[in-house]
């Protein structure tokens, strides 16, 4: 997936919070490829992927608009691996084409390629640089409840199925603690751009 442009991939566990610290670099001017918006994109109604898991689960998996429902998804993945291995292999292709597609066409000096399954789909052997959005799990936990609003059980699924915080720290080149205060995270943020920005000049 590396192309002729310096990709920087960056992952972190459920409510680590990816967003906050890519729309930093955003705002620095930095290209971000977002795997969960192609994912969302990949599933629209008319998009073959829907078709496909509305041709498997019927029109229950579907809201009242025709959208995918995702509640509905995510509860049949997490009762049954081979939902989720049939659902991963119909996505994967289709999703890392994408990313490939939008890395190449990226005019910034590097290009974020935001990931959440970096780790787990092993996305960080085919970029130049891991970084790694890290903070404790109980901050996880508390951080997504207020986001999504939803039940502690299912967020520590959710966990349960990501790859562990030592497992992402492992492939980390550079790592951002996203525990503190914002401003120690916009700090971060500036120091790692331009270390990335010389990197960039070196390919």
């Amino acid at each position: 997936m590396v192309v002729s442009d310096y990709v920087v991939g960056i992952s972190g566990g459920i409510g680590s919070g990816k967003t906050t610290v890519t729309d930093l670099f955003a705002k620095l001017g930095i290209e971000i490829i977002d795997a969960d918006l192609i994912a969302r994109e990949a599933v629209e109604p008319g998009k073959p992927a829907l078709k496909a898991i509305v041709d498997k689960f019927g029109l229950a998996v579907l809201d009242d608009s025709g959208y995918l429902n995702r509640a509905k998804l995510r509860t049949l993945v997490f009762e049954d691996s081979e939902v989720k291995n049939w659902l991963n292999e119909l996505l994967h292709p289709v999703i890392r084409q994408q990313m490939l597609l939008q890395t190449q066409q990226a005019k910034s000096a590097y290009c974020l390629l935001s990931v959440p399954l970096l780790v787990e789909n092993k996305l960080n052997e085919q970029v130049d640089r891991v970084v790694i959005v890290d903070v404790d799990e109980q901050t996880q936990l508390q951080r997504t409840l207020l986001r999504d609003k939803t039940n502690a059980p299912q967020i520590r699924a959710i966990m349960n199925a990501q790859a562990t915080r030592q497992q992402r720290l492992a492939v980390a080149d550079d790592i951002i603690d996203n525990n503190g205060k914002a401003n120690d995270l916009i700090k971060q943020v500036a120091h790692l751009h331009q270390h990335y920005l010389q990197f960039a000049k070196q390919i």
